[in-house]
Parts: C-alpha cells; sequence; structure tokens
C-alpha cells in the first residue's frame, strides 16, 4: 500500500492511495461472503452458491463496488492516521482511479490540511475592564427573589385589587362588538403587574372588587403575533372572581435559617453577595476572554480551507441531532416543524464552525508559543471532572478512554491553559464612556491611561517648539 499526497490551493491535498492486488480480492471476497445468503442461485441453497458461479451469473463486478468502498475507508483510515505529515481536517472526497480484480486498487482522496497560523500579538492585548462587584441592592433582590419563592397566598377580603395581588377572573374579548377567537377564559389566575396581558388591561383592574364586573379597554399591538387582531381595539369583559394576596415572610434571623445552612441574616447575605460576585468574575473572564481571542483572530492570519469549515458545520449539526435524541425528538421530527433542510443548517451553521475553528487554532499557536505542557496531575483532574459530570467513578471512565480520547484531553486542557494566558497578560483599559463635548463614546481598545497623556505631551510638544523658536 502506498501514499502520495499533492499539495493543492488554500491548504488543500489530493491523496493518491494503491493497494495491492491482493487486497482488492480479500476485499471482494468478504463482500462475497457478506452477500451470499441473500443472493439466489437456481439449484444451490442461499449462501451455498460459489462466488464464481454468481459472479458468471450476475457479472464479474458483481460485489466490487462493495469492496472497493470497504478497502477505500479501511486503507484511508490506516494512511492518513501512519502519515504524521500532515493533517487531516475534513472528511474526504473520493474518487475511483482504477478498479479492477487482479490488479491494484486505486483512489483517490481530496482533504483540507490544517492551516499554519501566523501569530499576531497575544500578549499584553488592550480589554474593557468589566466592574464585578456587587452592590447592596443586588444583594437584596436577591434575598427578595427567595422571599418571593416562600410567600404565601392568601385570601383577600375588604379591599379592592392592588398591584402584585392575583386576581382570578373570567374574561372574554370583543372587537367592534364581536367576540374574537382565543379571546375567553374562566378561572384565570392573573398577577397584577405582569404584564402577561396586553396594554394596561391588568392596570385597569387595580381598586376593582371580588364579584365585580369590569369593561377593559385596550388595542392590541400592531405587531400582535395574530395578524387578524393586531392594531386594532379590544373591549374585555371581564368577572373578578377571587383576590388573592401575596405574602413574603419577613427579611430576618428566622427566614435566613429556613432558607439557607446560615443562621442569621448577615451570614446569608453575605453568601449571597460571595456568590453573587463569583458569578461576575466567572461571567468577566468569559467576557474577557471573548474579547482577547476575537482580537487576536483579527491581528492574525490564517488560511482555513472552506472543506474544513463544512466538515466542522456537519459535526456542529451531528452533534445537535444527538441532543434532541436525548429529549426524545427525532432530528427528522425537528426539521419537519422547523421547515428547515440538512442544507439549510448547514448554510446557518458556518459561521459559528468558522468562528469556533479560528478559535482552537490561535490557541493551539499561542500553546505552542508558550511551549504550554499538560501534567499527568491535569490529566487526572480532568478525568475527575468530567466523570463526575457524568456521574461516573474516575476509574472506570479512564478505562473508557483510548489514546486519542486522551490526545484530544491533552489539546483541549492546553488550549484552556492559552486562554488563561491571554487574559493574564491582558492589559484592562476604561470601560467606554461618552465624552461631555462631542457626545460620542470612546473607541473599543482605547487606553485611558494613554488618551490622559496625550494633552500632557501635546503640551510638552508645545514648550518645545517655542524654546526652540527662541
Amino acid at each position: 500500500m502506498s501514499l502520495k499526497v499533492e499539495k493543492l490551493e488554500h491548504n488543500m491535498a489530493r491523496l493518491t492511495i494503491e493497494t495491492g492486488a491482493d487486497e482488492l480480492e480479500k476485499a471482494i471476497n468478504n463482500a462475497y461472503l457478506k452477500n451470499k445468503s441473500r443472493i439466489t442461485v437456481p439449484g444451490f441453497r442461499k449462501g451455498k452458491a460459489p462466488r464464481k458461479l454468481i459472479e458468471k451469473m450476475y457479472g464479474s463486478d458483481v460485489f466490487l463496488d462493495e469492496a472497493s468502498r470497504e478497502l477505500m475507508n479501511d486503507a484511508y483510515a490506516k494512511e492518513v492516521s501512519e502519515n504524521k505529515e500532515i493533517e487531516v481536517v475534513s472528511r474526504p472526497r473520493g474518487e475511483v482511479v482504477q478498479l479492477e480484480a487482479g490488479k491494484p486498487f486505486i483512489f483517490t482522496a481530496d482533504v483540507a490540511l490544517k492551516p499554519e497560523v501566523e501569530l499576531g500579538k497575544y500578549k499584553g492585548i488592550k480589554v474593557t475592564k468589566i466592574d464585578t462587584s456587587v452592590s447592596d441592592e443586588e444583594v437584596e433582590a436577591e434575598v427578595d427573589r427567595e422571599r418571593d419563592k416562600n410567600s404565601r397566598i392568601n385570601d383577600v377580603e375588604g379591599r379592592g385589587i392592588q398591584d402584585k395581588d392575583i386576581a382570578t377572573i373570567d374574561f372574554e374579548g370583543f372587537i367592534d362588538g364581536e367576540a374574537f377567537d382565543g379571546g375567553k377564559g374562566e378561572d384565570h389566575d392573573l398577577e397584577i403587574g405582569s404584564h402577561s396581558f396586553i396594554g394596561d388591561f391588568e392596570e385597569q383592574l387595580i381598586g376593582k372588587n371580588k364579584d365585580e364586573d369590569v369593561e377593559v379597554n385596550v388595542t392590541f399591538p400592531e405587531d400582535y403575533h395574530e395578524k387578524s387582531l393586531a392594531g386594532k381595539p379590544a373591549l374585555f369583559k371581564v368577572h373578578i372572581k377571587n383576590i388573592k394576596e401575596k405574602v413574603m415572610p419577613e427579611a430576618d434571623d428566622e427566614f435566613a435559617s429556613d432558607v439557607s445552612e446560615f443562621s442569621t441574616l448577615k451570614e446569608y447575605k453575605d453568601s449571597i453577595k460571595e456568590r453573587l460576585h463569583k458569578n461576575k468574575e466567572a461571567d468577566a473572564k468569559a467576557k474577557k476572554e471573548d474579547e482577547l481571542i476575537k482580537a487576536l483572530i483579527a491581528d492574525s492570519n490564517m488560511d482555513i480551507p472552506d472543506a474544513m469549515i463544512e466538515t466542522q458545520a456537519e459535526q456542529m449539526v451531528e452533534n445537535y441531532a444527538m441532543n434532541l435524541q436525548s429529549q426524545g425528538l427525532s432530528f427528522e421530527q425537528y426539521m419537519q416543524y422547523s421547515g428547515m433542510t440538512y442544507e439549510t443548517m448547514i448554510d446557518q451553521m458556518k459561521e459559528s464552525a468558522k468562528s469556533n475553528i479560528q478559535t482552537r487554532l490561535v490557541l493551539e499557536a499561542v500553546a505552542k508559543a508558550e511551549n504550554i505542557e499538560v501534567t499527568d496531575e491535569e490529566i487526572e483532574q480532568e478525568i475527575k471532572d468530567t466523570a463526575a459530570r457524568y456521574r461516573m467513578e474516575p476509574d472506570k471512565l479512564k478505562d473508557m478512554l483510548n489514546d486519542s480520547d486522551k490526545e484530544t484531553m491533552t489539546k483541549d486542557i492546553s488550549i484552556r491553559k492559552a486562554a488563561d494566558l491571554l487574559v493574564d497578560n491582558a492589559k484592562e483599559t476604561a470601560a467606554k464612556k461618552t465624552t461631555a463635548k462631542s457626545g460620542k463614546a470612546d473607541e473599543p481598545g482605547v487606553d485611558a491611561e494613554e488618551e490622559e497623556e496625550k494633552p500632557k505631551k501635546k503640551k510638552a510638544a508645545k514648550k518645545k517648539t517655542e524654546a526652540e523658536e527662541e
């Protein structure tokens, strides 16, 4: 078996693979053994007819197509895996050159090769500084959300509807005196202020009492999803059947001990503040990382072949189909419901696919430039973390991993370390702000310190010029 590599434009290559005639003969015989039980030959029970007789009856090439497909797949996989000079990053597009029993089997495969990256500046990239401080108002809002989750619902007596109350209503809508489809409901619990009904419907119920009949006038929005109602005025006849109020527990030590592991409200609030701060730190790091990678991609050069993007998009669609299947929905059902085709999904995925490829390539280049290594301890921790996500024993997961899986895991860790290096070496700048004179926002990536220094430098230059003139 032999492999010849012909480099083409835009990081494409044509692989010419030749196998021996004996290997083709073996593949033909395998195809015969696999299919003989399905072939009818007069005078023979199924599966008992000799190969030569079947070939005489159905043609000498009856098993050639299947044999060539099998041999193509096996030979391609073997040659590509053993050749360390090329790294294929797309699915092959094959073409048979010679297929004839008794002769060597020759075919070509057009593939994309991994592009080289001309890496831009990756240390000291300017990135917008993100405020991760947590205000008292944010903490109070979290406490109120927990109070709301633990609230009681009580019937209201002796007063009208107030904001935040829950009104149980029957209603029917009319346009030009005629009831319309979908405009009627009974025993509907409506939280006042939730804005789940159009316009100021809910506000018009404020102050109304239990057992009262109310007429509510609203206008459907121009962009309402039901086109026959869009922009039209409507009258709703509403009967208020009941009024309930949400009573939240007091925010005190007892409440804190009921909803958390802490015995005092102060400890509970401190824990909320710490959690919110950690979340903001994680979000800020992710945004900073994204900004840095985009800047690095813009400053780097790489020629990504279309076949590589196509393959990545296909893998993304396949992963999406697997996720749908895990939720009990087949890919075919989703296509039917959404009105999409496989081709349109691929096209929609291509931009994200290209971005994913660019991100991985530049981070791999950073890892290579910095000689980033992955330790055995880091691999062990990755296995533990992955096992925890899938609720497995680490040793069981380790036994399931082959060499290719471990290599992928190692690359993933090195890429994360490269991303961390970008973040650690970034230069934070002040967030964009609007200038009083121009009313324009500062440009992204402008260094606030440099901007402050500009007037000083201009003043110094002016003094120097005046001194030279004297």
